[in-house]
This record gives structure tokens, sequence and C-alpha cells, in this order.
């Protein structure tokens, strides 16, 4: 069986897409690794519905403080400049559209950039969360999620068959196989885990994806 790339791959390579001086908001789950895997020649400014701009990457057992937590109850580290403030201004913030990045999980995403990452069949949820204002509200939105599921059916399909979160929301999708670009012409496979070709990716896909030009292996 091929190897598939880890959690902290996928969000090591989700942090390659994070400008320089970027306000970035971080999903529950796998996006919230993101934090601790930042290029260090670039400054990034995370911020969280509950109320904080500007904290650092996760804390270790030894930092931990529950006083300082992300949206996700994740205790995170302190940065000089990091600024609290209501749940209500964070959301203004979100909805202003002034969060150039979100990172998020999902567990279906379909061929023109539907999300849906709060509900499924079976499984009922609690709440979406900040999910759909982030979904809107960001400039940009990443998905960082398994290409298929356990049961090995493709998430990245036609039409999402689970509650939707937001529509056409989606502008790139990084697995534990590939890097899809959602464009107005369909899906757009950029890049593939080592040792997969582009038909053992499609196969694993039920959306139509068209190999870039420039298709290459995801650097490690």
């Amino acid at each position: 069986m091929k190897s598939r790339l880890d959690e902290q791959t996928i969000a090591w390579r989700a942090a390659r897409e994070f400008t320089d001086g970027s306000v970035v908001n971080l999903g529950y789950g796998m996006p919230g690794l993101c934090a601790n895997l930042i290029p260090e020649d670039r400054t990034i400014f995370f911020q969280s519905e509950n109320g904080v701009l500007g904290y650092g990457g996760l804390a270790t057992d030894e930092e931990k403080d529950y006083e300082l937590i992300n949206a996700s109850d994740q205790p995170v580290t302190p940065e000089p400049g990091m600024c609290f403030f209501d749940s209500a201004a964070s959301f203004d913030m979100i909805r202003g559209e002034h969060i150039d990045i979100v990172v998020l999980g999902a567990y279906q995403v379909s061929e023109n950039g539907d999300l849906a990452n709060w509900g499924r069949p079976g499984r009922p949820a609690t709440g979406m969360g900040g999910a759909m204002d982030l979904a809107v509200g960001a400039k940009k939105v990443i998905i960082t999620m398994l290409h298929t599921t356990k049961e090995g059916t493709p998430r990245i399909v036609k039409k999402c068959t689970y509650p939707l979160t937001a529509k056409q929301c989606v502008s790139l999708i990084i697995t534990d196989l590939a890097v899809v670009e959602v464009t107005k012409d369909g899906l757009i496979l950029r890049e593939i885990a080592p040792g997969w070709t582009a038909q053992e990716v499609q196969d694993l896909t039920e959306a139509k994806l068209t190999p870039a030009s420039d298709l290459k292996e995801i650097e490690l």
C-alpha cells in the first residue's frame, strides 16, 4: 500500500500558503497544527473567534495556560503585541472581511467549491461554530483533510451530500494525496503526494481533476 501524507505534513503544506503579515484563522483539528509550522521568514497574525489576535504556536505541556486558548480550546503561546477583545468584535473582524486566510477541515468539498464541514448523517453536530462566518468572510479558504473516508469514499465530490457550510467558498484543498485548486473552470490538480500518479489520485476522487501543466510532487 502506498504511503500518504500525515497530518503534520498536510498542515505544513497549508502553512506555506500564508503570506508575510497576513491575518489567519485556524479551524478545529488539523488546521490548528499550522500554528507551529510557520516559515521562519514570515510573521503571521493568528486570529481566533473567542477574541484574540497575534498569538503564537500551540503550547507544550510545560507552557499550557488554559486562560490563553484558541477557539478550539487549545492552549497557545503569547507573542509580543498580542491583543484581546470580546467575541462580538472578533466576528466583526470576520464578517467585515479582515481575515486574509482561514484554514478549515471538511467532510466534503464539491467541484465548485461548496463546503460541508459541520454535520453528517448519523453523527449529530453540537453546532457549526464560526465556520459559516469564516467560510464567507475570509478572503481565502484553504481546506485540510484526508482525501477519502476510512471506508475509502471520496471527500472531493461532484455535489456535497452533507449539510452545507457555505457555497462556492473554497479556494484550495490540501489532502494526504494532493493539492487541488478550485477555479471557475473546475478543479486543477496542482501537486500530488510522492509516489502517486495523477490517475491514482483521480481514481479516489469523485469530481473531475484536471492535471496542471506544471503538475509536481508535494515538496517535503
